[in-house]
């Protein structure tokens, strides 16, 4: 049974078709990329999956159970979890407490544990801390985990996000354009950060990416869509050798 497993999925905004009949199937650990030009509907696929939007016709399912019409955090309680084209980070709360927020669709205490300080609130604050500190150390954020995200740099700001999402325990990571904005020395880092969580975290990783360099390097199966249809999946190679895919997406030359 695959991990997810979208089956169909068509999204109209209006009278405009943002995407269709579009389908996936991720395996447990697999790491594969959404590609497409500016305004192809990845994003969109990825705000139906996540529970921004409710597909107009489809079906969406993890792990076997249908999350379609599900909102966000009920689909990130079911393990997904993910980043954003535009880093949304709470900027005036420090690092540290941006990946604690991110726990607090789980808690497991209750507004009256909240004001008597309860040893089961004490004892739950104690574990998100604890965990928060945890993911921080493994991406190398330890040292700015008092900071204000606002202070920090750009590249930084980017390994914070993916670090929040991380801290829900996820099965499936998505990530929106992560190398959007990056100089070529974060790309780098970039690409071992997500091969290094790959193994480590035993994820299966979903992403949208532009840079074909950082695709190529990671991921080895990948869909290209063009005004919200697919125009093709298959392994980096088919992909790179794709005539649709190079007048589509990447020009008249090869990658």
């Amino acid at each position: 049974m695959a991990l997810l497993d979208v089956q169909e999925m068509t999204q109209y905004f209006g009278g405009l078709c943002a995407v269709s009949e579009f389908s996936v199937s991720l395996e447990e650990g697999q790491l594969a990329a959404l590609i497409g030009p500016n305004g192809a509907g990845k994003t969109t696929v990825f705000n139906l999956v996540s529970g921004f939007y409710k597909p107009t016709r489809g079906e969406i399912l993890f792990n076997g159970e249908s999350i379609k019409g599900l909102k966000p955090h009920q689909v990130t309680s079911k393990g997904i979890a993910r980043t954003f084209q535009n880093i949304r980070l709470w900027f005036d709360m420090t690092v540290l407490d941006n990946i604690r927020i991110a726990q607090y669709h789980a808690l497991g205490y209750g507004l009256l544990d909240c004001f008597l300080r309860t040893p089961r609130y004490m004892r739950r604050e104690r574990e998100i801390e604890d965990h928060a500190m945890e993911v921080l150390t493994r991406l190398g954020l330890r040292e700015v985990a008092g900071e204000f995200p606002k202070n920090l740099p750009y590249g930084v700001q980017r390994l914070v996000e993916i670090a929040r999402a991380l801290s829900i325990r996820p099965a499936l990571l998505m990530l929106d354009e992560p190398a959007a904005g990056l100089n070529s020395a974060d790309v780098e880092g970039l690409i071992k950060l997500i091969t290094d969580i790959h193994k480590d975290f035993g994820l299966t990783i979903w992403m949208i990416e532009h840079q074909m360099d950082v695709v190529m390097s990671l991921c080895s199966w990948i869909k290209v869509i063009d005004f919200g249809a697919t125009i093709a999946e298959g392994t980096p190679t088919d992909i790179q050798n794709n005539p649709e895919v190079i007048k589509a997406y990447l020009g008249d030359d090869t990658i």
